[in-house]
């Protein structure tokens, strides 16, 4: 089975906001596209179980999110074939597998970077879930595993689930993981970055869509790293700074629109957030993606702080984000 780059076909992929377990819910992501028409959004990881056996609703997601892609978690090609085909129902643009996630939770139910060291596995996997969807399916992994860090080790993975799963896409993580004796947040940091490694893969499989994640923190690193890939992945800076998510569309995109005001984004989201309150969502669970908004803007500590002490209360409602906005406007 020979693969075809999606890169035409899916331009989103050429930015797009990581899969952050407990951040990129759904509120977030609609957060996110208010800054952004253009980048591509990935809910946190879902499991496989949770979708098949979970009471809640695991596939939820607002219309406005799109294009949004759907993080699988599982190594089940049945399990994963029965949960992309939901996903594609409820509308979702791409489903990624999860091969770099390396906490002990995640290898302890046989999935994430544990993959690594099961290329056919994976494989099987992708092609099992491309036999049930049209829509892309991709794979989200790392540069290595443990001592399985070799360039030659990594050239295998990729060519066997390319060829035989047929998989099209790959979002490199461009650090080894260690699945023993680090936590996923030391994995995120102590490996070191081997970016040349995914520019020289992207030379040895030019028929492939390569997306490059990890350590990016700038969209001018982002245009630098985008004249070797095809895409970028960027995680904790644009949850943490979700500012420079206003000049994506511009800046990578190449839109003639202006950046969105900050404060016009927030005012935006009253709607969604009066909507949400009246299901019963606690106003907390929405503004907690939005504390880091106005990073770098005189006011930005004030607006934090009056949402970190005050959205968690009983009864908070638009008059608390208002309030804590114009302690920002005020100072523009």
């Amino acid at each position: 089975m020979q693969p075809q780059s999606s890169a035409q076909t899916f331009p989103a992929l050429r930015f797009s906001v990581a899969p952050m377990l407990d951040w990129t819910d759904r509120h977030c992501r609609y957060f996110l596209r208010k800054l952004s028409r253009h980048a591509l959004l990935y809910t946190e990881m879902v499991t496989t179980g949770a979708i098949i056996h979970g009471k809640g609703d695991y596939l939820a997601y607002s219309e406005e999110e799109h294009p949004v892609a759907l993080q699988l978690g599982g190594s089940s090609p049945a399990a994963l074939a029965q949960c992309a085909k939901l996903a594609e129902a409820r509308g979702y643009d791409e489903i990624n597998l999860n091969v770099g996630c390396p906490s002990d939770r995640v290898q302890n139910g046989r999935f994430g970077a544990c993959l690594m060291g099961e290329a056919s596995l994976v494989a099987d996997c992708v092609k099992a879930m491309r036999d049930v969807v049209s829509v892309p399916v991709t794979v989200k992994t790392r540069i290595g595993i443990d001592e399985q860090d070799s360039y030659e080790f990594l050239c295998d993975f990729i060519d066997t689930v390319a060829n035989s799963g047929g998989c099209d896409t790959f979002i490199i993580h461009a650090r080894k993981a260690w699945l023993s004796g680090l936590s996923p947040k030391e994995n995120r940091e102590i490996p070191p970055l081997d970016y040349p490694r995914v520019y020289q893969l992207k030379r040895d499989f030019p028929q492939l869509t390569l997306s490059l994640n990890g350590g990016i923190k700038t969209l001018e690193e982002a245009q630098q790293h985008l004249q070797h890939l095809d895409g970028v992945m960027v995680g904790r800076e644009a949850y943490q700074n979700p500012g420079i998510m206003a000049a994506v569309d511009r800046v990578i995109f190449g839109s003639n629109t202006s950046d969105p005001d900050p404060v016009a984004i927030v005012r935006s989201m009253y709607p969604y957030i009066e909507n949400e309150l009246s299901n019963g969502t606690y106003l907390g669970h929405i503004t907690r993606h939005m504390l880091g908004l106005f990073q770098g803007v005189p006011g930005a500590r004030q607006w934090r702080r009056y949402l970190s002490e005050n959205a968690h209360k009983a009864g908070a409602d638009i008059a608390v984000v208002e309030q804590a906005l114009q302690l920002v406007a005020e100072r523009r």
